[in-house]
């Protein structure tokens, strides 16, 4: 019986170590709000090719709209629909009355935007191509958060690992 509890009880470590390490290894990045536009915001004459050439967006950032929320509105469109600024049959209004919208980059995928009541014409789309965040290799141990992180964990896993050999050799 008591061989039965202690197999139990380093199985149940085992799942809440992999499980800690596995969500601190997710938040090695935090997501970033792209203010759509910069200091110019979400308005006609603005190019917005060149803004987001100077972004790297990836998968779980947002774009955020700032906009006269009387004037203009945000439409999620296809790629024919970005090209030809045509609002019809747009996938998705990000517009929610305020003029400060968000939108959640959940897939790695091209993702266009434009205004519709053609302003798309005066340059009110947006093209953004979304990807994979993937952590570049450390050069030197311990100098991230991301490796610190690491370290702890395998520190954690140690320690429960030697606790429950104790814990085993005593009974």
């Amino acid at each position: 019986m008591r061989r039965s509890r202690s197999v139990v009880w380093l199985k149940t470590a085992v799942v809440v170590v992999a499980t800690a390490a596995m969500l601190t290894c997710a938040m090695c990045r935090n997501p970033v709000r792209h203010l759509v536009g910069g200091k110019d915001r979400w308005k006609p004459e603005v190019n917005y090719t060149d803004w987001s050439l100077h972004e790297t967006f990836y998968v779980g950032d947002w774009l955020y709209f700032m906009y006269d929320k009387h004037l203009f509105n945000v439409l999620e469109v296809n790629e024919t629909n970005y090209w030809n600024c045509t609002d019809g049959g747009f996938i998705f209004n990000i517009t929610r009355g305020a003029g400060r919208d968000v939108f959640e980059l959940i897939q790695p995928k091209p993702y266009y935007f434009l205004a519709s009541g053609g302003y798309c014409y005066n340059g009110m789309k947006l093209a953004v191509n979304v990807v994979e965040f993937v952590p570049a290799p450390q050069p030197s141990p311990a100098t991230s958060g991301c490796d610190m992180i690491t370290a702890i964990n395998q520190l954690i896993s140690s320690i429960v690992i030697t606790v429950w050999a104790v814990f085993s050799y005593i009974r």
